[in-house]
């Protein structure tokens, strides 16, 4: 079996230590993991026409599932909507909201769902499986085209790219680039598939979206080939000393922006799920002061608002507070 490594050495086995004290944070708890109210959303249901194509426009759904208009096409990324991050429908931790911000049935049609690894917050198969009659086109890292035929997902719809692979689409090219992190949905495959960023280039818009990935060298090298970018969706949930070798901190995510060289960041990877020790808005929190010290444009939209991409104000309202 194929096995895909780090760009540098990454470490990601536990000692004794390490997991005794994980277990020792479960059994004590930490406050305010999870929402103690509803979480304010705004319903969406996809549009029918597309918005002129000089006019650029993004919409996250919590976690990091997030769909784009962007110069005439329409795309979804990393379309997690079920109900957990889980092999079993019966187990593992609960979505915040009973209802999704959106589901399967509010599109109609995208030309093309992009993944950028095969971990159960990011590629769901119940997702997968209610949109694959939607889409002409699967754009995945190398090995995540299996899980998805495996799923019904007709070979010819599949379009795997290696780091650095370049494709053109659609009048836009979609760049296959490095993260640091790792794959697998089972005991035994781990890192049988490959994990990735992504950079999508049109003719007036320029998007970097890091996908899951401890900090390291490979956003430089990106914001040198690809930048600067006008927005980035970037990774700021979900850390912990004992794994920040493979999540960043979200001190991190605001340096990554940097590096990337981006314009305007939406942070992602939080809102939606409790996956680690923290409470679940000490992400937004600290990467917006974060972003506020570096005199960055950081844009904090509700659940289901959209973003135009090329606009002078930017959705930025404390709405979990």
């Amino acid at each position: 079996m194929k096995k895909y490594k780090n760009q540098i050495p990454t470490n990601m086995n536990m000692g004794w230590k390490s997991l005794l004290s994980m277990v020792k944070d479960s059994v004590k708890g930490i406050a305010d993991q999870r929402p103690s109210k509803s979480i304010s959303a705004t319903s969406f249901k996809q549009d029918k026409t597309l918005p002129p194509s000089d006019v650029s426009r993004v919409t996250w759904f919590g976690h990091s599932a997030f769909y784009m208009e962007i110069e005439g096409k329409r795309v979804l990324v990393d379309p997690m909507l079920g109900s957990r991050p889980s092999p079993f429908s019966w187990a593992g931790t609960k979505r915040y909201e009973r209802e999704v911000p959106v589901k399967p049935e509010h599109f109609s049609e995208v030309d093309a769902i992009i993944l950028s690894h095969d971990h159960y917050d990011h590629l769901d198969r119940d997702s997968i499986i209610q949109l694959q009659t939607k889409t002409k086109r699967f754009i995945v890292p190398l090995g995540v085209g299996k899980r998805l035929t495996k799923w019904g997902v007709s070979h010819e719809k599949i379009t795997e790219l290696g780091w650095w692979d370049e494709l053109q689409w659609e009048g836009l090219k979609l760049v296959c680039t490095p993260a640091r992190h790792f794959s697998g949905r089972g005991l035994f495959d781990r890192n049988s598939t490959l994990w990735c960023s992504w950079v999508i280039l049109g003719d007036e818009t320029k998007i970097f979206y890091s996908g899951d990935s401890g900090y390291g060298p490979h956003f430089r090298e990106i914001g040198e080939s690809y930048g600067p970018f006008d927005l980035t969706l970037l990774e700021c949930g979900q850390y912990d000393e004992r794994w920040s070798a493979i999540h960043m901190r979200p001190e991190e995510t605001v340096q990554a922006h940097l590096d990337v060289r981006g314009r305007v960041l939406i942070p992602v990877h939080w809102g939606a799920f409790t996956l680690a020790f923290h409470s679940w808005t000490d992400p937004v929190e600290r990467v917006t002061k974060a972003a506020i010290s570096h005199n960055i444009i950081i844009s904090t939209p509700k659940m289901g608002e959209s973003v135009l991409i090329q606009s002078e104000n930017y959705p930025s309202f404390e709405w979990w507070r």
